[in-house]
């Protein structure tokens, strides 16, 4: 099981809440956060609570969304060029998604700063903006490795042994 803390945004086109008091994200990046970005064709921000790895997907069909999730994860992470092993495993853990209000004003910040950095991206390539902003350094890891890239291959490099 994976929990998504989404923004009241979110939640509005996504769904209500669906976490109960002892529901825990099973995978190892844990909870991720989510919002709206409002374009011509609007894209949900994902951002993973534990390393800040960014992902984006296209919002609609927003009643498909929890279950395109996955897919997405595993593209960027395929993309950050992980053991397929471990991206295997994390993506197996993903299943059900349970929605949640945000509880972690630090992660809100982060995904506030990735929403303004994305719209002033080069490319309209949501895989190229999601693996670009990860090499952003972000001050909640500046003690341990600086950017989500390096904080993602960190804590993968972790777990592989």
């Amino acid at each position: 099981m994976v929990i998504v803390r989404g923004t009241r945004r979110f939640l509005d086109r996504i769904g209500e809440p669906t976490v109960t008091a002892n529901d825990v994200s099973t995978t190892v990046l844990g909870d991720w956060y989510a919002t709206v970005l409002r374009r011509r064709s609007p894209v949900a921000l994902f951002v993973n609570e534990t390393t800040l790895l960014p992902v984006f997907t296209q919002l609609a069909p927003a009643r498909t969304l929890l279950r395109r999730f996955p897919a997405a994860v595993t593209t960027v992470l395929t993309a950050h060029g992980l053991d397929p092993a471990f991206v295997e495993d994390e993506i197996s853990r993903t299943s059900p998604v349970a929605l949640a209000p945000t509880a972690n004003r630090s992660v809100v910040g982060i995904m506030n700063e990735f929403t303004i950095l994305a719209g002033h991206a080069r490319t309209d390539d949501l895989l190229e903006q999601a693996v670009v902003l990860a090499r952003t350094p972000c001050s909640p890891l500046y003690e341990r490795h600086v950017s989500p890239d390096r904080e993602l291959r960190a804590l993968a490099a972790e777990h592989s042994r």
